[in-house]
């Protein structure tokens, strides 16, 4: 499975999606299992299937990606874009792209209750790894309008904001 996820990190949201697989300690599974020790445990799963959901979930994950420069622009033209910023309130208060929101209760309900599900929202994370979640989230919840930027943060201080700080997290 670890080589599973290293080529499709989203992966797991995948398998728990469509068959609840991972999404827990009773469903989950261990990076040393094979995918098909892991299909077989979960009631025989044809491997070529659950592996072709896994890469057409990979590619729908490759079109919320918007890269920095594509964000840096959609902002200037866009003013309703609303940028949703899910690392930690250190993190944010240490380093933030200019008119983020950090995440928390209160900006989930207001996003939620506006009342519109095309509206933009970005999210932004550190290196681009848990920011598709929330995207799933999001989607999942009837917005229409969700992306993630595409190597986080770190990839925005380097193409877009080259003075920004950049930092790493428990090495």
């Amino acid at each position: 499975m670890s080589a599973v996820l290293e080529t499709f990190p989203g992966a797991q949201r995948a398998l728990f999606r469509r068959y609840h697989i991972g999404g827990c300690s009773s469903c989950g599974f261990q990076p040393t299992e094979t995918l098909a020790q892991v299909c077989e445990r979960n009631g025989g799963l044809a491997v070529a299937e659950v592996l072709a959901h896994i890469q057409s979930s990979h590619e729908l994950d490759a079109k919320i990606l918007i890269e920095p420069r594509e964000l840096a622009e959609w902002r200037q033209r866009e003013p309703a874009l609303r940028l949703v910023d899910i690392r930690s309130r250190e993190e944010f208060e240490a380093v933030q792209i200019a008119g983020s929101l950090l995440l928390s209760q209160d900006v989930m309900r207001q996003i939620m209750a506006d009342g519109s599900n095309t509206r933009p929202l970005v999210i932004v994370d550190h290196q681009g790894r848990t920011g598709l979640d929330a995207a799933a989230y999001y989607l999942g919840h009837g917005l229409q309008n969700v992306r993630c930027l595409r190597g986080g943060i770190d990839a925005w201080a380097q193409e877009v904001e080259p003075t920004m700080r950049r930092y790493r997290v428990g090495q």
